[in-house]
C-alpha cells in the first residue's frame, strides 16, 4: 500500500449517522490505514464542510477524502483542503460550482425512482419510515433496514441546498463507486456526474447503502486511490 495516503477520512450523506462506515471503517483498519469517520450534522453545507475540514487538520499527512451520497457535496467543497490527495464518490453526488444537491435533483429523468422524502418539517427532511428500506436499503439486513429507518438523522433543506463553490474534482483526482441498484441517486446520474468529474469508474450491484452492504468492495476503491 502506498505510504503517501494511509489516512483516509469517511463523511456520511443525508438521513443516517457516520456509524453506517462501519464495516469499510473494519476493512481499512486492517489493512493498516488510519480511518477518520467525520460526524457532519447535515444541517447545512457549510456547516458540514465545517466538521470534515477539521477531521483533515487532525491527519497527520495525506488524506483520501470520501463521502456518499450528499457526502459528496461535501467532499467536493472540502475536498479542496491541501491535505487531500484524493476523492473517492461512493454512490455520491458530485456537484459542480454552483450546483447543490437539490438542483441536481430537481429535474428526474422519466421513469427513474424517487425518493419517499416526507414533507419538510421545520426545515428538516425524513425519508418515509414504510418505504426507507425499499428506497435506501434494498440489500441490507431486514432488522438492520430497520434500524436505520427509526435512527433517521433530520436532514437539513439548508444543507440540500447548499452550493459548491469550488468543486475539488475539477483539481483532483476522484474515484466513483456506482451503485447499480440505487433507488435514491438513479445510476445513469451516477454515471453522468462520475463522468464529469472524469472519476475512475467501478459499478458494484447495490443499494444507496452499498457503502453498509459491500463494505469490501467499497472499501477495496478506497485503497485504489490510496494508492494511485
Amino acid at each position: 500500500m502506498s505510504t503517501e495516503s494511509r489516512n483516509v477520512v469517511l463523511v456520511h450523506g443525508g438521513f443516517v449517522d457516520g456509524s453506517g462506515w462501519q464495516g469499510v471503517y473494519a476493512a481499512l483498519q486492517r489493512d493498516g490505514y488510519h480511518v477518520t469517520v467525520v460526524q457532519n450534522p447535515t444541517l447545512s453545507l457549510e456547516g458540514d464542510v465545517a466538521a470534515t475540514r477539521m477531521a483533515i487538520d487532525a491527519q497527520d499527512g495525506p488524506v483520501v477524502l470520501v463521502g456518499h451520497s450528499y457526502g459528496g457535496a461535501v467532499i467536493s467543497e472540502a475536498g479542496n483542503h491541501p491535505k487531500v490527495a484524493a476523492l473517492v464518490y461512493i454512490a455520491a453526488f458530485a456537484p459542480d460550482k454552483g450546483e447543490s444537491v437539490s438542483s441536481l435533483i430537481a429535474d428526474p429523468a422519466p421513469g427513474a425512482p424517487v425518493p419517499p422524502i416526507l414533507p419538510p418539517q421545520d426545515g428538516f427532511l425524513f425519508l418515509d419510515r414504510e418505504e426507507f428500506a425499499d428506497s435506501f436499503a434494498g440489500d441490507v439486513p431486514v432488522e438492520l433496514a430497520e434500524f436505520m429507518a427509526d435512527s433517521q438523522v433530520p436532514w437539513g433543506v439548508d444543507a440540500l441546498n447548499g452550493a459548491v463553490t469550488e468543486p475539488a474534482w475539477r483539481v483532483k483526482p476522484s474515484w466513483y463507486l456506482v451503485a447499480t441498484d440505487d433507488r435514491m441517486i438513479p445510476p445513469p446520474a451516477q454515471r453522468a456526474m462520475s463522468e464529469r468529474a472524469g472519476s475512475q469508474v467501478v459499478e458494484v450491484p447495490g443499494s444507496h447503502a452499498v457503502y453498509v452492504s459491500r463494505p469490501d468492495e467499497v472499501a477495496a476503491l478506497i485503497k485504489r486511490a490510496a494508492g494511485h
